[in-house]
């Protein structure tokens, strides 16, 4: 197996750049995740990695090989798309071994490559079946298993779990972790979904337009977001934000009422936005600085809707048997050492 080193990779069509020079290492067996909304880049960073995406400037390493200018063929990588692109008239069996087959591999190598990714996936029921026969879930892992036959260095997914409902979506993300946990192979994952890049991740790489914001651990990007743009990327629900401002180390927020005023340790003064996710916070019922538009019922946990007096909005997390009440009015209180502040302009974190 192989890591990936991308440095100062550029993309553009015609006169429109949409990567902007990424430099990035993922080590050998590493799982790394690219995550961003639509238009991020994510796909195309991927695309050019597979060699499907030509690189307009900067260079591709795939373990110790500069392979920029190859032939996806010749790259030693196999995708995973988010279409399983199953050939409808064949079996499972030979949907897994027509790859190798095509390349001329003895049929007995076939055999052996075909059955071992059956195990690994625990298709053995399906071989003999044709993909009308199967359920999406199947699909995908009947795809995944024609990447693995292929031996290659590393693995690529382009949102593969986009088309499973909910519950599917779930049973593939152990499946997937699973299997790297088993084969220990370089994995570069693409999503939108920050719940898939958190569960699966090795290593998270936020991308905007066309640039990293920010790469880590899942929960190194959770607990120590580098702008405001990460802060509410990363996290479900999202970071809630609120306008504040600071002078000679006292913060003051006019949305959240008297209990938020108070002295932090931080020498800025300016107009700041204030981060604060929804476990940090915590319902007043005495209070009466907020309106409870809804409350989110998820059994164990609520998540509640308020508005503040001047319309800005929060989650925040409840538990216990007493829930609070849509048109109810209520205070928060909050650890104030689990506050985040950010420049209101320039969105980077104020780290205090």
């Amino acid at each position: 197996m192989s890591g990936v080193t991308l440095n100062n990779v550029v993309k553009k069509y015609g006169d429109v750049q949409v990567i902007h020079g990424i430099d990035l290492d993922i080590a050998d067996g590493e799982f790394c995740v690219f995550v961003g909304p639509s238009g991020c880049g994510k796909s195309t960073l991927l695309r050019m990695v597979a060699g499907l995406e030509e690189t307009t400037g900067g260079s591709v390493v795939i373990g110790t090989r500069d392979v920029t200018k190859l032939d996806p063929s010749l790259r030693g990588v196999a995708m995973v798309f988010q279409t399983y692109a199953l050939y409808p008239h064949m079996t499972v069996r030979d949907n897994m071994g027509f790859g190798l087959k095509m390349n001329g591999h003895p049929k007995k190598v076939i055999t052996e490559k075909v059955a071992e990714a059956t195990r690994i996936l625990k298709l053995e029921p399906y071989l003999d079946r044709k993909p009308a026969a199967l359920s999406g879930g199947q699909r995908q892992r009947v795809s995944i298993g024609r990447a693995i036959v292929r031996g290659p260095e590393v693995f690529l997914f382009d949102e593969p779990l986009s088309n499973l409902d909910a519950e599917l979506r779930v049973e593939m993300r152990v499946e997937i972790a699973r299997l790297h946990k088993e084969i220990g192979a370089t994995m570069i994952y693409v999503t939108h979904d920050q719940v898939e890049a958190m569960t699966l991740a090795d290593k998270i790489v936020v991308l905007r337009d066309g640039r990293i914001e920010q790469a880590g651990a899942p929960m190194e990007l959770y607990r120590d977001p580098d702008n405001k743009f990460v802060a509410g990327f990363i996290g479900s629900p999202a970071m809630n934000f609120v306008s504040g401002q600071a002078q000679n180390g006292s913060l003051q927020v006019p949305s959240m009422g008297a209990a938020f005023d108070g002295v932090i340790p931080v020498s800025y003064a300016g107009d700041v936005t204030v981060g604060m996710r929804a476990e940090h916070l915590a319902v007043d019922p005495d209070g009466d600085t907020h309106s409870v538009e809804m409350t989110e019922s998820l059994g164990g946990v609520s998540f509640v809707y308020l508005v503040s007096d001047n319309g800005e909005k929060i989650v925040v997390e409840e538990r216990g048997d007493d829930r609070s009440v849509a048109g109810g009015r209520v205070g928060v209180t909050i650890d104030k050492s689990r506050l985040y502040l950010f420049d209101a302009k320039t969105e980077v974190r104020i780290r205090h």
